[in-house]
């Protein structure tokens, strides 16, 4: 169990790695980030920073020696970066939790058998491997990357007269895995913290929207059954249980028509952008759970204090800022980046409406 005063070591230097920093000087604890990329936003608010390549076993070793613990704000970290840093200090979530989450074959296959839903698949390797899925799966289909995709890089739908090759070609012949056509109602997502002796707490599922592939708006809690609700969390219980997790986790899954039956979409090892309706719209937020969590303390209440809106600001909404500051019950959170860019997450804004007394 850590002490205040302790350091926690963050992978990512990006807005999920800056709201962890925030949460974790509340609890007078430090953070120290390491992130390739100079300038990163959380590098403004953690009390140390690393610039430097994953793969400086270097500058890797000095980072594991200043701090106690060490998570990271996304699933992308070089598995040889995360196993180098697990062997000198506590990597939380682990080793198992990262490795799963990393590919996307690896993660469906893992679900599945756990005897939770997902989508159809097959893993696709060539252009034969996808002409035999599609033969199996039908169209339309979608093709993503085993590895490296997010908010909709990395990924080609293919229609009924869509050629296949060319959608090969279009993910760069990466390895791939091709997921059979999923016609849902919602899109929802659980985020829950496990703690260090098994302890679980969920926030309220939580329901998402997407623009351009992108996460748009969150609505918390679901306009789900309460049975419907139930299922999605002993699923997310039972995939933390098996991956022997600690920290939050994150998993989306589609509401099918009949509002029963769930499908596992994807895994987060991380917080997430669907859970940042937290900070304001709950007793303790995603940040601060983590925090708890992989410091070994006790978890925080995850009760929400009302309706929660949260709506993503990406490229150009930024410039809308200050009309939001004068929005009575707006709670604004730039992230500090630079330019802003199309598709790139500048900030958020979250809206609470408490629950009658």
């Amino acid at each position: 169990m850590l002490a205040p005063g302790a350091s926690i070591g963050i992978l990512g230097g990006g807005q999920l790695g800056r709201m962890l920093s925030i949460a974790a000087a509340r609890y007078g604890l430090k953070t120290h980030v390491f992130c390739p990329d100079d300038g990163s936003p959380a590098f403004d608010v953690a009390h140390a920073h690393t610039v430097a390549a994953y793969e400086d076993e270097v500058a890797l070793a000095a980072f594991a020696e200043s701090v106690d613990v060490i998570t990271y704000e996304f699933e992308n970290v070089p598995a040889a970066t995360a196993a180098f840093l697990a062997g000198r200090r506590p990597l939380r979530p682990g080793l198992t939790a990262l490795s799963t989450a990393q590919d996307r074959l690896v993660e469906k296959s893992f679900v599945a058998q756990l005897g939770i839903g997902t989508a159809p698949f097959a893993a696709v390797d060539s252009v034969a491997d996808l002409e035999a899925a599609l033969t199996r799966l039908g169209r339309p289909a979608v093709l993503k990357t085993r590895r490296m995709g997010y908010d909709g890089k990395g990924q080609a739908k293919i229609g009924v007269d869509d050629d296949a090759a060319a959608a090969f070609a279009a993910i760069g012949c990466a390895p791939a895995i091709l997921e059979g056509f999923v016609s849902f109602a919602q899109e929802i997502s659980v985020i829950a913290a496990f703690g260090d002796g098994g302890t679980f707490a969920a926030f309220d599922v939580c329901e998402n929207t997407h623009r351009d592939h992108i996460l748009d708006v969150t609505r918390a809690p679901a306009t789900i059954a309460p049975a419907t609700r139930d299922a999605a969390m002993a699923a997310v219980r039972a995939i933390g249980d098996a991956l022997g997790y600690v920290g939050v986790l994150t998993v989306e899954l589609f509401v099918l028509a009949d509002g029963a039956t769930l499908l596992v979409n994807e895994l987060a090892p991380r917080v997430h952008n669907s859970g940042h309706w937290t900070i304001e719209g709950a007793v303790t937020s995603q940040f601060a759970q983590h925090v708890r969590a992989i410091a070994g303390w006790p978890l925080g209440d995850a009760a929400s204090l009302g309706q929660a809106t949260m709506t993503n600001l990406v490229g150009d909404d930024i410039d809308g800022w200050l009309e939001l500051l004068r929005e009575p019950g707006v709670h604004l959170h730039l992230y500090g980046k630079g330019k802003a860019r199309p598709g790139r997450k500048m900030g958020h804004v979250t809206r609470v409406t408490p629950r009658p007394a």
